[in-house]
Order: structure tokens, then sequence, then C-alpha cells
């Protein structure tokens, strides 16, 4: 999600309104053949792809960002300095996509691993953390409100059935303070 985001304070940690997941696949974007596949109620659940002789299921959503969510077993055994770049850049994405790997630990808590689109592997994204708890939780695999592990941190997501927004809750410190003479 792009612009200015509001936070509410809950004590030591900060909530912000992600927006609503996006699924249908011109808007994610991403350019599939439906040839012979439907879409599961507009959304590209589990899809065929296909990096480095390796097949992936890869659930795509955007969070004003593209994403393409894959659930594996164990996200550390995940090469992500290999098959990231070229999931980022595969034809499949038209202005590439940022890519996760998400390990379900049980139905509240996820482990996941991003490579980030212009960036490479980071310790933390909340556009990644958001996408791939909407996906888990399409998939059937966790809640709608889960503990997120990513190597920066935790951080709680929860995609609200009341207004299908998606909200992201975790802790924030100031890296930086400085000023710019122009």
């Amino acid at each position: 999600m792009a612009g200015i985001m509001l936070l509410e304070r809950k004590g030591a940690l900060y909530k912000v309104n992600m927006g609503e997941p996006v699924f249908e696949p011109d808007l994610v974007p991403v350019k599939v053949s439906l040839s012979g596949k439907k879409l599961k109620d507009g959304k590209l659940l589990q899809y065929p792809m296909k990096v480095h002789n390796k097949n992936f299921r890869i659930t795509c959503v955007s969070m004003g960002n593209p994403h393409a969510v894959i659930v594996v077993k164990d996200v550390q055994a995940v090469p992500l300095a290999y098959v990231g770049p070229a999931m980022e850049k595969h034809r499949m994405f038209p202005n590439r996509t940022n890519v996760e790997f998400i390990q379900i630990n049980n139905r509240n808590n996820i482990t996941v691993r991003v490579w980030e689109r212009g960036a490479g592997e980071t310790l933390a994204c909340g556009t990644g953390a958001s996408a791939s708890a909407v996906a888990s939780s399409l998939l059937g695999l966790t809640d709608r409100k889960v503990h997120v592990l990513l190597p920066g941190g935790k951080l709680t997501i929860e995609w609200s059935a009341k207004d299908n927004h998606v909200y992201m809750t975790g802790p924030a410190t100031e890296v930086f303070n400085g000023v710019i003479n122009i």
C-alpha cells in the first residue's frame, strides 16, 4: 500500500490499516493462461509456476503492490537468493513481483521469508506479511488473525471479516534521525 498511513498506538505497538487485498489477476497484475483452468471466486490460488526447472504453486495477492505467496514445509531450506530474482522478473509479472515463502507453524503462526522486488531478501515487509497472512487464510491453512515471524521480528496481521481490510500490528523503532538541507 502506498501513501500516507495512519497509525494507532497500542502501548508499545502500532496498528496500521493496510487496506483491502486485491485478487483479480489483471489488477495484481499477473498474466496467466487460464485455458483449462478456472479461478476460484476470481482468485489465483496455488497456480503452477516453473522456475529453474522446479515447480511451485503461487497464490497472488496485491496489497497495493504485487505478491506471489508460496507455501513450503521449511522456509530456511528455500534457496531464496537463487529463486527469488527469477520469480520477481518472471514473465507472468509485468511489473515484477514480491515473493514470499511461508511456513505454516499452526493456525495462528506462520514464518515468512521475503524477496522484495528491486531490493532482494529483506528482514521484514509489511505488505509481504499482509499478503502472506491473507493467502494462508484463503487456502484454509490459518485463521484470519495470525502472528507472522520474519527475520526482522514479529507482526500480528488480521484480515477483518467485518470490513475486508488488513490490519498490521507491531513495534516501531526509530532507526535514523537527520536533517537534509535543500
